[in-house]
This record gives structure tokens, C-alpha cells and sequence, in this order.
């Protein structure tokens, strides 16, 4: 099977559903020989972050000697992307493979074809994690955590980075009933960690956690197992944040990495993961050295200067007032444009809201997503909560046009696909040899 085989194949499966059950991951493992009993897991849920602390802690533990893979989605540009041993992306021919071995297990344990593109993805990921010898496997909830396909793994560390609304259609209408959702990360054996934000909702997760037996490490600015403190934060897009973590079994100065503040409280949940999974403090040079050298594909993430373009997959207000936060502190005065796409089941008003206080304009646009909410309908959630007449563009490559004529610095968020998108178009335009962007 090639590459394009396979993703067409992912494709042709249910790309959105959710089974309210773990049966069908369960019995793709099952065929293919529990390939997550070879190895130990971090399993990372959390409405925000969790793609940051999940490849923060696949860095981390590859700086201690352990051979880390790390399984994050969606994908911004391939599908490659999602799977990474040794802190790169799979190549394509492994990616393939995995991707067969999944599609062969879905063909010999059931006629059904109902297996979502997610099981198979996960499938493939934990089957190629044991085909590359990996000693440690990071890997990112999708959706919740009770029925989401990761959670078939017992993992030695279950993270929660933080709670707030989002798939509500899913996961509960409420901050307690989406804790309540993600809290069965946790099982018997499991070290919990609760990150900052999680402190609401911090009771529901401790009662799991006391339920299965889990031991918990929280994480926080101050009064947690684990603290953290920002030393100094970046002045310009593109600058670094110098920070120090007091671990629960080691303290750790002087970790400077290219981010935001906002990474700081990842960091440091990254860091209480890694002990914990380690079972002893990191060893201080080498995990400086990794989170040195960690990249954020899609989080703050600068691809163009002079002006400066910033790629951020904020999809929901929380993650979009984070992103304020950022804008705030690396453009200062200036004041971006803001190329935004959201999907239409997402909090839209929520997203601008936010967004209005720091922009210096909007360019609406709708990224290539079924999901996707259209052009015309965003223009008038951002006219009626921000006061401002956007321009409409009618997809990703008309809108950064759009914005490049301006001359002003621009930021695109509101979804990873809007964000993906334009990563793909922007990271091709700079190529001498047009070739595909690197992750």
C-alpha cells in the first residue's frame, strides 16, 4: 500500500464519528497483538494544550534516554504528522505501513466498516510505536477521554491539562460533566496529573483518581506539587520564554524555549509527566537542551518576518483569549490582522470576542473542512460582536492574499484547518524549490 493508498483508505472511513465504546479499538488491538502492552503510556487529555504538553513530554523523556514516540491530531498539512518516534514525524512508507496493518486488522475481525478514521489511526500508531521499539509512548486524546480510542491503553501517567466547554455536543453541557468525561483517563496504576487548568474541576478528578487507586501530582503557579515561574516572556513574534519549574522530585532553572508564555503551565505539566513516568527527577542539562529545541507547528507559531505571519489553531474562546495574551505580549502597541476560519460547531462569537480587543482588523475565510462554517455567516458574528466590517474571503489562499496587501503583521487561527492550510501555502511560497513545509 503507498501513501496515497492509505490516506485515501483513512479517509473512506467514518472521518467524524465517535463510538460511545471502546469495542472497536479494542478488538483492532486485539488483532494485531496488543501492540500498547510493549511499551508504557502517557495518555494527555485537556480542552487546551494537550498537543503541547504531549510533545513537551516526548521530548523530555527522549532527553533521558528512553526511546519516546508521540501521536498527536489532527494534522496540520499530512497526515504523517499525527505519529512521531524520536521527536520527527514518520516517513511515508512507515506511515503506510501502519496504516495497512490497521486497515488489515479492521478486515479480519469484523465485517462491520464502520471503524471511525480515528481507530484506525490509533491502531496504526500503536502498532507502529511497537514496530519502532519504543520504549515510551506519548499520546494525545482526541475527544473526551471515556470513549475516546487512546483510552485503550493503561496509561503509567494520565494527564489533564485543563477543562473548559467544548464539544458540548459530545461531552456534556457543563465544565463538571466534561471533567466527569475526561477524568476516565485515570485508571488503576496510573499517576494523574491535573495541570492548571484544571482547578475547577479539581475535586471530580481527585474523586477518580482516589477511586481507582491513582496516586495525583497537580501542577500550578503556586500551592501545587509542581510550580513554575516565568523568568522572562518574548518581546517579538518568534522570541523565547525563559522560565524555571520546581518539580516534585527535582527543581529545573534557566528553561528557555521559542514559545509564548502561555507555554509556560505546559512546560511545567510536561515536566511533572515525565518525572512521574520516569519514577525520578530529569536529568537537568539534557531536558534543558530538549525543550530548546521543541517547535509548536500551529501554536503561535512564526512562519514569515517583515511583516510578521503567525499560524495559532485556537478554536474555542478559551484557547483564542490565550492567544490575546500572546498577541498582547509579543507585538506590544502593534496590532495584527486577524485571518480567521472557524468550524460551525465551534463558539464563533466566543472566538471574536476575544480576538476584537487585539485586532487591528479581520479576514474571514472558510478553510476546506465539511465542517467548516461558511464566510458570509463568520463576517456577521465578527460585524455584530466586534463592531468592525471584516473582508470576505471565499477561501484560505484568497484571504492571506487579502492580508498580505495590507502590509500589516496578520495571525490565522480559529481552527487547525484554517491554520493548516495556510502553513501548507505560506511554508511552500518560501521553499526556493517549492517543496512541502517540514513539521
Amino acid at each position: 500500500m503507498t501513501y496515497d493508498e492509505a490516506v485515501a483508505a483513512l479517509e473512506g472511513a467514518t472521518r467524524f464519528g465517535i463510538h460511545p465504546s471502546l469495542d472497536g479499538i479494542r478488538a483492532l488491538t486485539e488483532a494485531l497483538g496488543r501492540p500498547q502492552d510493549s511499551y508504557a503510556c502517557v495518555q494527555v487529555t485537556g480542552t487546551n494544550g494537550k498537543s503541547s504538553v504531549t510533545r513537551l513530554t516526548a521530548a523530555l523523556l527522549a532527553s533521558q534516554g528512553l526511546r519516546s514516540a508521540a501521536y498527536t491530531s489532527p494534522h496540520l498539512v499530512e497526515y504523517a504528522e499525527r505519529m512521531e518516534v524520536g521527536g520527527a514525524p514518520v516517513g511515508e512508507a512507515d506511515f503506510a505501513r501502519a496504516a495497512e496493518a490497521a486497515l488489515a486488522a479492521a478486515s479480519a475481525v469484523s465485517s462491520r466498516e464502520d471503524f471511525t478514521e480515528f481507530e484506525l489511526l490509533t491502531a496504526a500508531a500503536l502498532w507502529l510505536f511497537r514496530e519502532a521499539g519504543v520504549e515510551s509512548a506519548c499520546l494525545e486524546v482526541g475527544m473526551g477521554g471515556r470513549w475516546d480510542a487512546t483510552s485503550v491503553v493503561t496509561p503509567a501517567v494520565a494527564v489533564v491539562t485543563g477543562v473548559g466547554l467544548d464539544h458540548t455536543e459530545r461531552l456534556g453541557a457543563t465544565v463538571e460533566e466534561i471533567a466527569a468525561d475526561k477524568s476516565h483517563v485515570v485508571k488503576s496504576g496510573s499517576v494523574a496529573v491535573l495541570g492548571p487548568g484544571t482547578a475547577e474541576v479539581a475535586g471530580i478528578l481527585k474523586e477518580r483518581a482516589a477511586g481507582v487507586g491513582a496516586r495525583v501530582v497537580t501542577v500550578g503557579a503556586s500551592g501545587a506539587d509542581v510550580t513554575y515561574a516565568v523568568t522572562s516572556g518574548p518581546d517579538r513574534p518568534g522570541g523565547m520564554l525563559s522560565m524555571s519549574v520546581g518539580g516534585s522530585l527535582g527543581a529545573y532553572d534557566a528553561l528557555d524555549l521559542v514559545a509564548p508564555s502561555y507555554q509556560a503551565p505546559n512546560v511545567a505539566t510536561a515536566v511533572a509527566a515525565a518525572e512521574a513516568a520516569l519514577g525520578r527527577a530529569l536529568a537537568p542539562g539534557p531536558a534543558r537542551g530538549a525543550l530548546a529545541a521543541v517547535r509548536f507547528p500551529g501554536r503561535f507559531e512564526l512562519v514569515r518576518d517583515e511583516p510578521a505571519v503567525v499560524l495559532d489553531g485556537a478554536h474555542n474562546p478559551q484557547a483564542a483569549a490565550v492567544l490575546a495574551g500572546a498577541v498582547r505580549e509579543a507585538f506590544g502597541e502593534e496590532r495584527p490582522l486577524f485571518v480567521l476560519g472557524v468550524l460551525a460547531d465551534k463558539d464563533a462569537e466566543g472566538i471574536v470576542a476575544a480576538l476584537a480587543p487585539v485586532a487591528a482588523g479581520f479576514v474571514v475565510t472558510r478553510p476546506e473542512s465539511p465542517r467548516a462554517l461558511r464566510a458570509t455567516e463568520l463576517a456577521a458574528v465578527v460585524e455584530r460582536i466586534a463592531g468592525v466590517r471584516p473582508d470576505v474571503a471565499s477561501d484560505v489562499p484568497e484571504a492571506l492574499r487579502t492580508a498580505e496587501t495590507s502590509g500589516r503583521p496578520f495571525v490565522v487561527t480559529g481552527s487547525l484547518y484554517t491554520a493548516g492550510e495556510a502553513r501548507a501555502l505560506l511554508l511552500r511560497e518560501s521553499s526556493p524549490h517549492g517543496d512541502p513545509p517540514a513539521t
